[in-house]
């Protein structure tokens, strides 16, 4: 018995067509549930195209410090960071939501939100937790079918044949 069917030892006919139709739904799910909030602050930090907003260099330069150790201490190039942030915040959204690069960029928005927690720590137990448990899923587990990943996957698999 696996782990899967130790619960249900009779699996029904309906499940184990359905099972990876909703599979894939969950991780497109997943995909657009972090691509949100990363996405809406990402925007926030831009007054036009390429045009870092004043507001996000004042807050890394400011406002936003690093908890380490159980002291505080700015952020080192902080310009640089808040470009950078800026940055991700946007593209690993898109990414996600489009299932391109899932993988990696999954593992970008984890380490943000290490980062994030890192100068926010007490938002652990509201999105912080939530946002890592995310990203470690689609690191782990894939873009699933619905996804530009599944469909180059198919496209280089066609080429091989």
């Amino acid at each position: 018995m696996t782990a899967s069917t130790a619960l249900f030892p009779i699996e029904l006919p309906l499940w184990r067509t359905a099972r990876p139709y909703l599979v894939s739904l969950a991780q497109l799910a997943l995909r657009i549930a972090l691509a949100i909030p990363f996405y809406r602050s990402g925007i926030t930090k831009w007054d036009g195209f390429l045009q870092l907003s004043d507001s996000a260099d004042a807050l890394f330069t400011d406002e936003f410090k690093l908890h380490l150790f159980g002291g505080e201490y700015p952020f080192p190039a902080p310009h640089y960071m808040a470009l950078a942030s800026g940055v991700m915040e946007v593209v690993l959204p898109v990414l996600l939501v489009f299932g391109l690069g899932t993988r990696a960029a999954a593992l970008g928005l984890l380490g943000m939100t290490a980062i994030i927690q890192l100068t926010e720590p007490q938002g652990w137990a509201n999105f912080h937790l939530i946002w890592a448990a995310t990203a470690l899923a689609l690191f782990v587990h894939g873009p699933g079918k619905v996804s530009l990943d599944a469909l180059i996957g198919k496209g280089l698999a066609g080429l091989r044949n």
